[in-house]
This record gives structure tokens, sequence and C-alpha cells, in this order.
């Protein structure tokens, strides 16, 4: 069941076309995540979807509901947790979420919200006394006290460390359990990859490709890169490489001194020939990995722009 659609989606601010043409849908329960180089029109086109700012052309609607006739309506149903959260420093995280509660008709019982949200040891502490990674979660919680179907989340974890990071992907995957949706913004590759159902990669304020994680890399390409490095120095590397070219599942080799790389449709079969060669030659391989496309070779693809913080 599609919860959201977006169509023909605008918005400039004077000169700057910050959102040209967007549309996509977000069906019930995913985790819908969408990315993009800076300045791509993400964020502009969260606000539009969250009523935060009036689109100038096109169509944003929640099933049966549009913010032209149902606002209060929409704003029962989502939960947002922006880029930078307002939440009163002096209060503790409880008594934040006390508070959020009131201003709601219907509230999700703060016990839920603080187990929830892995804060029930900092209930009684002060917020400006949390960490990074606590103040963040506590953001998430602020955005689920109404207990909305629909949660957006701008780069939720931007500027935390690996495990305050993953503490929020268990939040997510949490909330995918509850049955909530959640649409995400995110500057980690790895991130969307793991969390996502599908993925919507935006460039220049306009769609270039959506779909799951896994089709989109396989659309990519089936090949495989393997990096072997040789003990027996550049002449045993050269040899590999001359050898390797040959093989009908390589489709390029790339030789750097003691190292080989190779691009494969069939890295086992690659492998296997290629230890052959390197036993009957007596060479020694060091090293050998074999890399799998992921999402930010897709990026890159799409947008033909290096992902950075």
């Amino acid at each position: 069941m599609t919860v959201l659609e977006v169509k023909n989606l605008k918005k400039s601010f004077g000169t700057i076309h910050a959102v040209q043409d967007i549309n996509f849908s977000v069906k019930a329960g995913e985790v819908f995540t969408i990315i993009g180089p800076n300045g791509a029109g993400k964020t502009t086109t969260l606000e539009m979807i969250e009523g935060l700012v009036p689109p100038d052309d096109g169509e944003i609607s929640f099933g049966e509901l549009n913010w032209n006739h149902h606002a209060t309506m929409i704003k029962k149903k989502i939960g947002v947790q922006p880029q930078s959260s307002a939440m009163f420093d002096l209060l503790s995280p409880q008594e934040n979420l006390n508070l959020f509660a009131t201003f709601y008709d219907k509230a999700r019982p703060t016990e839920e919200i603080l187990t929830l949200i892995n804060l029930t040891d900092h209930r009684n502490n002060q917020v400006k006394k949390l960490s990074g990674g606590q103040r963040q979660r506590l953001a998430i919680g602020l955005a689920m006290i109404s207990d909305p179907e629909i949660i957006f989340l701008d780069e939720p974890t931007t500027g935390l460390d690996p495990q305050a990071r993953r503490n929020i992907w268990d939040i997510i995957l949490q909330l995918k359990e509850l049955g909530k949706t959640t649409i995400l913004t995110t500057h980690y590759m790895e991130e969307a990859e793991k969390l996502s159902d599908r993925v919507c990669i935006v460039d220049q304020g306009k769609v270039v490709t959506l779909d799951t994680p896994s089709s989109l890399i396989d659309q990519l390409t089936k090949e495989r890169e393997i990096h072997l490095s040789f003990v027996d120095g550049p002449l045993a590397a050269e040899e590999a490489n001359h050898y390797s070219s040959r093989l009908h599942s390589v489709s390029r080799t790339e030789l750097e001194h003691t190292s080989l790389k190779l691009w494969t449709t069939n890295p086992e079969d690659t492998l296997y020939n290629l230890f052959g060669f390197t036993k009957e030659k007596n060479y020694s391989v060091e090293q050998v990995s074999i890399r799998e496309m992921s999402l930010e070779d897709v990026f890159i693809t799409f947008t033909g722009k290096e992902w950075r913080d």
C-alpha cells in the first residue's frame, strides 16, 4: 500500500532551481532513503513533504490526504526529526518527552519511547549533559511521541561516532518492526545500503534512479574486483597480469608494481585458474581479496561525484 506519493515536485529560490522535477512513492512499512550530493535538493524535498516549505508546483499526497485540505490530519500521521532538533537542555529526556506528549491528542507512553531509544538509564539527566548520540536518539524519540505512521529522519547519524551510529540503526530497524514507515536522508552509503528497502538517488533536483540497494548494484555490473599482491615482486605480478588478461571471464586488469587488480564476472573460476598458474610458476601470493560492488559505486556512476561528508 502506498502511503506517500510525490508528483512533479518543483521548488526554486530566486534563480536557484533546488528541486526541478521529483517523482516517487513510498510504501507502508518500508525504509525509504533519499541520497544525493550536497545541494541536490534532498532537504528541500523533505521540507516540502513535511509541510514546512510550500512547493512551487507538484502534488504531495498521503493516501487520500493532501496539505491543502487536510493539514491537521497529516500532522497527526507524521513525525519529524530535522537536522537541528529543538529540545529543552535544562530538562531531562523524560521531561522533554512528557512535555511534547501534551502537544498531541494521542501520545505513545514515555516509558515505551525511553526503552525504544535506549535512554532509560539517562531519563533524569539534563539534556545538556547527554552525548551527541544520546541527543540524536532523544530527537528520534520526540518525533515518535505522537505515535506517527510515517517518520522523517533527516541525516540522523551525521557527526556521530561508529558506535553511536549503530545505535541509531538499531532504532530504525525497531521502527520497521513496529510497522512504521521511515523516510531517511543520509550521508553514509553503508547506512543506506544496510537499512533501506529502497534507495532514491537525487542529483540537481531530479531523481536519477530508484530501486532496492541490491537491484541498483546488480544493474551496475555483474563484475567483481579481485586484488592480489605478489611476494615475488613486479615480474610475478606482470606475468600474472599477462595470463589473467587472456582469461575469458576477465574484462580488464590493472597492474601496479607487485599488485594486480582484475575485474571478472566469475571470480571463482578466475581464481582457480590464476592460482593454478601461480602454483605452476611457484609464485607466492601474499594477499588476495574480492570486493563486491557497493551502493557507493552506484552513486558515483549515476552522479559522477565521489561521496563526501
